[in-house]
């Protein structure tokens, strides 16, 4: 089964790719290596969350913030795939990057990114394993609480 064909089983589709709001691409195809700038949570336009990721009233909570990383790696789909000229010309995910907007003592980052990690390999097998970094930090763009940024390999003919 192809990754356009995992996909659509998951009953996802890639979404359009955000207009970047600075002076950057939101992906960069280098020789046979798509590189990503950082992706947020935006579904339709808005952010699936605001808000620092950790166990206190009023954080997003760890759950929310891996549904938040997933949407960042569905947005990372979209943008690899435009560069690489589409989706089933990806051959593999290379590796993964992602920030989480962490509140004080919180150090579930890991178990955050793994919303990415598993996006990645449901869409591409064995293929879609990859290194990973889970980096937690103080504050992301818009407040975003999670962001993610993914390199992958394109096919040669």
């Amino acid at each position: 089964m192809s990754a356009s064909q995992r996909l659509a089983a998951l009953g996802l589709t890639l979404p359009e790719v955000a207009t970047p709001v600075g002076t950057y691409v939101p992906a960069k195809r280098q020789a046979d290596l798509v590189y990503t700038s950082g992706q947020l949570p935006l579904l339709d336009g808005d952010l699936l969350a605001v808000g620092l990721v950790g166990q206190r009233a009023g954080d997003v909570t760890p759950e929310r913030a891996t549904e938040c990383a997933r949407q960042c790696a569905l947005n990372a789909l979209a943008a690899v795939a435009q560069a690489a000229g589409g989706l089933d010309n990806i051959a593999s995910v290379v590796k993964v990057t992602g920030f989480v907007a962490s509140a004080p003592g919180f150090t579930a980052q890991p178990a955050v990114l793994n919303g990415a990690s598993s996006l990645m390999v449901e869409v591409f097998g064995e293929d879609g394993r990859h290194a990973r970094s889970a980096v937690g930090v103080a504050a992301l763009p818009l407040g975003a609480p999670v962001e993610v940024e993914i390199t992958v390999a394109v096919r040669t003919l």
